[in-house]
């Protein structure tokens, strides 16, 4: 019984070992640092917004800086990504993972409609959350001035200057494909940005 326990534990420390040796440092290391760059900056963005208004020259210059980080940190996620393909936690760690899909979904137009593919395909292989390419597949839509599928993406509407969400295709049923991808329910993910937000009801069939 003895030699069964230990033969068991040598097994799983050798998986556990193995497990780890696959996580690239480097990597993880190069990763963390832009995620960092990312969302201190935006979080920034979120109290010069409340404290000066979207148009204020504080706003502005801070997006200016946000954008040029962008770029930098675009170059690096997309030589990672044409290196090593769309890599997931096993290889970067959560963080790493969800850094690679942040730069993306904050790139333009052109490269996410690129990667978005790319990122299909690793999610199938479990290296990518679904939530997350729902997310840039809203992203690419609203950019293309059509609706949005999961509801994702919102606006801030100048007039009011409270956010409100891009429009939504078959919107009565968006939150069953939310919870297919692993989002919560709208009205949820609504009180995030202070939107007072009520699903419509479908319209009655003939």
């Amino acid at each position: 019984m003895r030699k069964l326990s230990f033969t068991v534990l040598l097994i799983l420390s050798v998986a556990i070992v193995a497990a780890q040796s696959k996580i690239n440092n480097s990597l993880v290391a190069t990763l963390d640092s832009i995620f960092s760059e990312d969302q201190n900056l935006r979080l920034k963005s979120d109290t010069l917004i409340k404290q000066f208004g979207w148009e204020s020259k504080e706003v502005k210059e801070l997006w200016e800086k946000i954008l040029y980080k962008d770029s930098i940190n675009l170059l690096k996620v997309k030589n990672i990504i044409n290196t090593y393909g769309w890599l997931g936690p096993d290889v970067v760690g959560k963080r790493g993972a969800q850094t690679i899909f942040l730069v993306i979904q904050h790139a333009d137009s052109l490269t996410q409609v690129t990667y978005f593919p790319v990122m299909k395909k690793a999610v199938k292989k479990g290296k990518a959350r679904p939530q997350d390419l729902a997310a840039l597949e809203d992203r690419i839509l609203t950019k293309q001035g059509k609706e949005q599928i999961y509801g994702s993406q919102v606006k801030l509407n100048n007039e009011t200057g409270k956010f409100e969400f891009f429009p939504i295709k078959d919107e009565p049923n968006v939150n069953k494909r939310r919870a297919a991808v692993g989002f919560e329910p709208l009205e949820n993910y609504a009180k995030f940005f202070d939107i007072n937000y009520t699903l419509p009801k479908s319209k009655n069939k003939k």
